[in-house]
């Protein structure tokens, strides 16, 4: 009697924990599935505080011909900034400038590049190169933060600031295009483009 009884105790607890585990299961399949975790948001684009339609910002500051040159030099101008100078992209870029710039002549506008590097450095650059526009030295970054292509840079996981290679179509004071983080291929053409479209 003793064994039977132990038995059915046994037996009646089986089943209460059997209870118990279906109620867990029904209870998982009934609760609402959690909101699933939102991606990641791509980076912001960086904004500037100089677009399409504004005046151009004032400068004034030494070229490769021993001039000082400033916004008003020109009334059709391209100035495109480049990061440094005897790199490899931006020696491509000044040689694609440089195999149109007739063209840009013909279109009635001058070109002008532009970096923080001294004016040593860039007569050595041009004549290396054989370009036949002037060359800005702003070693102090006025004219690069005037124009707002001073930007926070990351390299080997270092982060820094640095030139945003970029180019304005400026006529008659004001800024009719401009071009932001730039890929050399093919732009000097887009530029032209641009200009004939004036």
């Amino acid at each position: 009697m003793a064994k039977t009884s132990k038995k059915v105790a046994k037996n009646a607890a089986k089943k209460v924990a059997t209870k118990a585990t279906l109620k867990k299961v029904a209870a998982k399949k009934a609760a609402p599935k959690s909101a699933s975790k939102p991606k990641a948001s791509k980076k912001p684009q960086a904004s500037y505080r100089l677009n399409e339609g504004d005046a151009v910002p004032r400068f004034s500051t030494a070229s490769t011909s021993g001039r000082t040159l400033n916004q008003d030099a020109y009334k059709t101008l391209v100035l495109y900034f480049y990061p440094k100078d005897n790199t490899p992209g931006c020696t491509l870029e000044g040689q694609d400038f440089r195999r149109l710039y007739k063209e840009f002549q013909k279109a009635g506008a001058e070109i002008v590049g532009v970096s923080q590097d001294s004016i040593a450095s860039h007569t050595k650059f041009k004549s290396k190169c054989d370009f036949p526009f002037e060359l800005l030295s702003d070693e102090n970054g006025s004219v690069c933060r005037a124009f707002d292509v001073i930007q926070m840079k990351s390299m080997y996981g270092r982060e820094f600031e640095g030139i945003e290679r970029s180019t304005f179509l400026i006529h008659d004071g004001v800024i009719k295009k401009e071009w932001r983080k730039v890929r050399v291929d093919g732009h000097a053409q887009d530029v032209l483009n641009a200009v004939k479209a004036l």
